[in-house]
């Protein structure tokens, strides 16, 4: 329960469902802005754990809060860190689903008795051939498969999506005839959790120690190797990045690869960014237990990209994607998500475009 609409709606369901329910916030982050407070971000502000824990009240739960504060930094936001260091952008929420949340989840639920876990995520678990896997959420708009590959058949076993089947337009109209009003109408946020403001370049600078030492301004090239001006320091950049370049030639560019050994930010004209092919590491199957080679799929390389047709391969352990047409922008250490229908195949994170 972290305080917005969608846990708060989740659990309201779980309680007229029959349910015997147990409110868990957990404490990830200190972070309390302007912009924090009046949006869905139940991670970071105590305002958002006390609209939890007063709704909770009102349904009659025992609720408690967890800190996780030192585990969340020692793991998501150190990979996140790590990540743009080595010229990569990460998607923090993937590795916090099971290596957070749902770890905590899990534990006090076996401390408490509880054979389920359940969260606000819109999406589904369904089952077959003895596996259990992730199924899209029936409202397209707010479906967040995409960010649950991670989770493995233990996790899914004891996993519950109240919200899977319904819509965002009335989790809020559920809270509301509930009495929480301005809870209601909280507004959608895309952030991350632990970057309110939405500028992790501020925070890389506050997080890491010796920033300015370690990060100094490099080379932009085009993709002829012809020297086009500076930049800021390579971090600051992802791929696909148009705006902020600071770069005029006369013609749009975006940024097409970050070489950290060489300090370098590579730019392209938008017909240069395609590419055909990629390769997954850290690969979890869900699904099935393994893929045959060459089996067709839809694959996502971002939350909001509507999915590509594809080849799936076997590769050294890891899964090489071929797509029938190229695709713009695939982004190392991103996540690229296999789908059959509905359903999640497997997921990896993007070591390498090709």
């Amino acid at each position: 329960m972290s305080g917005g609409v969608d846990s708060s709606a989740a659990a309201i369901l779980l309680k007229e469902a029959g349910y015997n329910v147990y409110g868990i916030t957990i404490r990830t982050w200190d972070s309390v802005t302007e912009s924090c407070i009046s949006k869905e971000k139940g991670c970071c502000t105590i305002d958002s754990i006390m609209e939890a824990k007063n709704l909770a009240s009102k349904l009659g739960i025992q609720h408690q809060i967890i800190d996780a504060r030192e585990d969340f930094k020692k793991i998501v936001v150190a990979d996140f860190i790590h990540e743009y260091m080595n010229g990569r952008t990460p998607n923090p929420c993937v590795l916090c689903n099971p290596e957070i949340k749902w770890k905590i989840l899990k534990k006090k639920a076996d401390e408490l008795g509880c054979r389920y876990i359940a969260t606000g995520h819109y999406a589904n678990v369904s089952f077959s051939d003895n596996r259990y896997y992730i199924s899209k959420g029936t409202d397209d708009a707010k479906d967040q498969s995409y960010f649950l590959w991670k989770l493995s058949q233990n996790d899914l076993t004891r996993t519950i999506f109240p919200l899977g089947k319904t819509i965002k337009a009335a989790s809020r109209e559920k809270i509301k005839n509930f009495g929480f009003e301005k809870l209601s109408k909280k507004k959608e946020s895309q952030e991350i959790c632990f970057i309110p403001d939405d500028d992790y370049r501020v925070f890389l600078e506050k997080e890491i120690p010796d920033f300015t030492d370690k990060i100094k301004p490099g080379d932009v090239i085009d993709t002829s190797g012809k020297i086009l001006g500076k930049h800021k320091g390579y971090p600051f950049y992802t791929v696909g990045q148009r705006k902020g370049l600071e770069i005029a030639v006369g013609y749009p560019l975006f940024v097409s690869e970050i070489i950290p050994e060489t300090n370098t930010v590579v730019l392209a004209k938008k017909e240069e960014l395609f590419r055909k092919e990629l390769i997954l590491s850290d690969c979890v199957f869900q699904k099935y237990p393994e893929i045959y080679d060459g089996m067709k799929a839809v694959v996502k390389i971002r939350f909001r990209n509507p999915g590509h047709n594809a080849e799936i391969h076997i590769f050294e352990n890891k899964i090489k994607i071929i797509f029938d047409e190229p695709v713009a922008a695939i982004t190392p250490g991103q996540s690229a998500v296999i789908y059959d229908g509905d359903d999640i195949i497997a997921g990896g994170i993007i070591e390498k475009s090709i």
